[in-house]
């Protein structure tokens, strides 16, 4: 299965641990714990990115983050999403410097999803 391999470090706050994380897991891949999930990395990098308060980059409504996974397969993954039912948000990008796209998690969130071309 294609799964996440790296994120710098976020802390959030839901109405259900517990079930966050075991949604997480489930479609995601993530090794998780009573704690989240911890990656080990060698040669990575993270992006450190504020935006205007305004932005619909997003999605709508007032989530004041977004979660940038970056994953091995993005291809792969979509698949394995939607057969299992994760709402895909917009249509997927590929970039120079990668393909995207963005689902919804258990708690309404929108997740970027990051496969990384080149050097990244």
């Amino acid at each position: 299965m294609a799964k996440v391999t790296g994120i710098g470090g976020t802390f959030f706050k839901v109405a259900d641990p517990a079930a966050t994380r075991a949604w997480y897991a489930e479609h995601l891949g993530m090794a998780v714990d009573e704690f989240g999930c911890t990656f080990t990395v060698s040669a990575a990098q993270a992006i450190w990115s504020p935006f205007k308060a305004t932005t619909d980059y997003f999605g709508p409504g007032d989530q004041p983050f977004m979660l940038n996974l970056t994953v091995d397969d993005l291809d792969a993954l979509l698949v394995d999403l939607r057969a299992k039912g994760v709402e895909l948000v917009g249509e997927p990008l590929d970039e120079s410097y990668g393909k995207f796209a963005w689902i919804r998690d258990c708690d309404g969130y929108k997740v970027e999803l990051w496969e990384a071309k080149g050097a990244f």
